[in-house]
């Protein structure tokens, strides 16, 4: 059954965002030599042990590294101890006849918009280009979110997509940017209720003000991109998660949480993947 709203008693909905897990069929498949299966649980086990509490979780894409039905599959098992439900979407690393494969299921959710609670809303775009690693969003996307922003214009609003809709500043990541993303601004500077936009994609923690709207990237669950760099460079941080509270009066709170200090380092002789 799909979600299509999430409801709360509290003054704010809160929210985990999980994001470019890079899994494999194989149980020790690795990316770069980190083992994405025994990071992603890591953190899965680590948000339980914090006992926060949330009423969605996100995956912004780039789910599995392989395509095959099954790294989905790890997937859904391995959220199943969270106990909420998951609103997902394709990266540029996914394969959607697999990921389809997986639906119904109990917690994971393919919609392209939710209400949450009275004041916010969320609109999903899917942003892939089959077999190209930058993002574009068809006039299809454009138009559902120039439509959902219209039809809801009392509701603040939250948009997910796995690209980056600015540059980060990484030279190597940004030529795999959204691209035509002014026709993405263009739609959002039409209406006033786009308070925050959140992907995933660069495997780096951004967090800055673009036309008004906080623009938000998230650490993925195993490797870690060196920011500023100009070509292809890995990062000594720990896999990481992003929390976030969205509040009534259209204000986002936000934190990014890692493992442990030296959790789960890759081959940092590696030139690329």
């Amino acid at each position: 059954m799909k979600v299509t709203s999430i409801s709360s008693d509290q003054d704010s909905i809160k929210l985990l965002q999980i994001t470019d897990t890079h899994l494999f069929e194989p149980l020790d498949g690795s990316l770069l030599s980190v083992k994405t299966l025994d990071s992603f649980h890591a953190v899965v086990d680590a948000i339980v042990d914090s006992g926060a509490s949330f009423d969605a979780m996100l995956s912004t894409g780039d789910i599995s590294q392989d395509h095959s039905a099954i790294s989905y599959q790890h997937f859904e098992q391995g959220i199943e101890k969270l106990e909420l439900p998951c609103f997902w979407l394709p990266g540029n690393h996914d394969f959607k006849p697999s990921m389809n494969s997986v639906l119904p299921s109990t917690q994971i959710q393919q919609v392209e918009h939710v209400l949450l609670g009275e004041h916010w809303q969320m609109v999903l775009l899917d942003s892939q280009v089959v077999g190209v690693p930058h993002g574009f969003l068809t006039e299809q996307q454009l138009t559902l979110l120039d439509e959902k922003l219209a039809e809801y214009p009392e509701r603040n609003t939250l948009v997910l997509l796995h690209h980056h809709p600015i540059l980060v500043g990484s030279r190597w990541l940004d030529q795999h940017t959204l691209k035509e993303a002014d026709s993405f601004w263009r739609v959002v500077e039409k209406h006033n209720n786009v308070k925050a936009v959140v992907c995933g994609h660069v495997h780096q923690d951004m967090n800055v003000m673009h036309k008004g709207v906080q623009v938000m990237s998230t650490p993925s669950t195993c490797v870690q991109f060196k920011p500023n760099c100009d070509d292809f460079s890995l990062d000594s941080l720990s896999p990481g998660w992003r929390e976030l509270e969205l509040h009534n009066d259209g204000s986002v709170s936000t934190e990014v949480k890692r493992l442990k200090p030296g959790s789960f380092q890759p081959d940092f002789n590696s030139a690329g993947y």
